[in-house]
């Protein structure tokens, strides 16, 4: 079969690899049809993750067809249609017993395994670990564009920005970066009744989209974004703060838009350090969550798609196919100049 494989830093082939067969009863072989890129994938080609070591298939979420089941396996067979996660989980041990499958001591103390500890999902051909606890039926009237999307970008926003934020009926929200991260959290946000959703981003494109998402008001990140955030919220500032970048200064931002008494729910995957003026936010009885998506949302997620309530079509905005998975990688890696959100790549 075909795969994209990791070769170091800065260096990645589509090429010939052995299939991907069962090893375990347990697991399954998936006809990958549909995957994207996420900004992990561009981190560990950039040497972020020693975990991904030479000879790594690369990628962590898809769409796809069961061509093979472990002898174990109850929940799907041949032929099945099925949404790969990014986190796997073995649903027996104590954090996948908490609901925090992000960290299934089975797997390695890490749900995220898929492109990182073991072959991934950029590929024709993906195996699959803990089939039954771990995978999704797609229903017949979700499309594989819109079920891809389920497999990392909306259950982070969702639930490490919306559910972790606790977002209310008649909050004012506001969500710092609205890639496609951001743009998830504000496209779930509704569902819980935010009154005003305020996006901002340095980015006309994104703050063009996250209007479309739902977003109520849009402002370019810069020194006048407090000012902008409070003259909506009568000089308070907003119930729920979501970042979604991983910079310091956008975490900073978003702690600044918050007002007292309310919530900073961190999405964006920090890679440096972070100072935060603690002796200014310790009286204003300021929440701060931050954490790995579990994707337990899932099946929630997919009756909102199937009923119509979230368009998750909504976040592709690139085509490619397998043959074309480096100018995918291309454009998505300068989404900002090719005003990308997510690339869906097909066979």
């Amino acid at each position: 079969m075909k795969a994209l494989v990791y070769h170091g830093p800065g260096a990645k082939a589509w090429e010939d690899v052995p299939d991907a067969a069962v090893q375990e009863p347990t697991d399954v072989v998936v006809r990958v049809d549909t995957t994207t890129i996420c900004g992990t994938d561009l981190h560990i080609l950039q040497g972020d993750v020693a975990a991904v070591t030479d000879g790594r298939i690369l990628g962590h979420e898809a769409v796809g067809t069961v061509t093979a089941v472990g002898d174990a396996v109850r929940a799907f067979a041949v032929g099945d249609r099925v949404l790969v996660p990014a986190i796997t989980q073995c649903g027996r041990c104590e954090y996948c017993g908490r609901g925090m499958p992000s960290h299934c001591q089975t797997v390695g103390g890490i749900g995220w395994i898929f492109g990182h500890l073991i072959d991934g999902t950029q590929a024709e051909l993906v195996r699959v670990p803990y089939a039954d606890t771990s995978l999704y039926a797609v229903p017949d009237d979700v499309t594989n564009e819109q079920a891809i999307f389920l497999a990392d970008s909306l259950p982070t926003g969702y639930e490490v920005g919306v559910l972790a934020g606790r977002v209310r009926p008649g909050d004012t929200v506001a969500v710092v970066g609205a890639g496609a991260v951001g743009l998830a959290a504000i496209l779930t946000t509704g569902l819980w009744g935010a009154s005003k959703v305020i996006a901002v981003d340095s980015n006309k494109f994104r703050l063009e989209k996250a209007l479309e998402f739902g977003a109520t008001d849009a402002f370019e990140a810069g020194p006048g974004v407090l000012d902008d955030v409070r003259s909506l919220t009568d000089g308070l500032g907003v119930d729920v703060s979501i970042e979604a970048v991983g910079y310091p200064e956008t975490l900073l931002t978003a702690a600044s838009l918050v007002r007292p008494g309310g919530r900073i729910a961190n999405i964006g995957v920090h890679g440096v350090p972070v100072e935060l003026p603690m002796q200014e936010m310790w009286i204003q009885n300021l929440t701060l969550t931050m954490g790995l998506v579990d994707t337990v949302s899932i099946p929630t997620l997919l009756k909102m798609v199937s009923s119509g309530r979230i368009p998750a079509e909504r976040m592709g905005t690139h085509t490619f196919t397998f043959g074309q998975m480096d100018e995918a990688y291309e454009v998505f890696a300068n989404a900002a100049a090719n005003s990308a959100l997510k690339v869906v790549i097909t066979p």
